[in-house]
């Protein structure tokens, strides 16, 4: 334990008195901070942007078969459901999981909840997911949501890059237990109600 902080005592934090008056103060406040929320905000975009275009690129064919594809959103090379329906047993046992496109969502939202949130219109237009799934995709969003921007940004920022894959081991397990929990949830208040 006493490894773990060692790095964070070698740097030294500046608690010098700020010159000025108390607006001046206020205002280098904001400007500091607001230029570390920037920083910040760049370095969750690889995570975010690039697993999030991957999955997206591999979860929908074209849009209409008929004419090919369009280069509109949401058009790619189907592989995720063709892969995951080779396996699909422990998804519908696990989540609830019907049809094996709904697996984008949860893979989605490693990256970024707010676009695995996108995904959902598409899903209930093309009838891939009901109740059940949007029970599972809510509990696991709330997890994961920050999954990896938050653990490299933060623990990077904090000095902790050692850290990171352990944060991401027991995000994954809390994410996974949120879904099965708030599938047998739904299932049971189902056959109650």
């Amino acid at each position: 334990m006493a490894n773990l902080f060692k790095k964070a005592d070698e740097d030294k934090i500046d608690l010098q008195e700020r010159k000025g008056s108390g607006f001046q103060r206020f205002l280098n406040a904001i400007l500091d901070g607001g230029k570390q929320g920037v920083d910040l905000g760049l370095a969750i975009i690889p995570g975010v942007l690039i697993i999030t275009t991957f999955v997206m690129t591999i979860s929908f064919g074209a849009k209409d078969p008929s004419i090919g594809y369009q280069g509109i959103a949401y058009e790619g090379v189907p592989m995720l459901p063709y892969i995951v329906g080779f396996i699909n047993y422990p998804f519908k046992i696990l989540f609830g999981f019907t049809n094996p496109e709904a697996i984008a969502f949860p893979i989605t939202a490693l990256g970024s909840v707010g676009a695995s949130l996108g995904l959902i219109p598409t899903f209930l237009a093309k009838g891939i997911i009901g109740g059940k799934e949007i029970a599972v995709f809510t509990a696991m969003g709330m997890c994961w949501s920050g999954y990896l921007s938050t653990h490299s940004a933060m623990l990077d920022a904090l000095k902790f890059r050692n850290l990171i894959s352990k944060a991401l081991i027991s995000h994954t397990i809390g994410g996974i237990c949120a879904g099965v929990f708030a599938h047998w949830v739904f299932v049971l208040v189902t056959k109650i109600f």
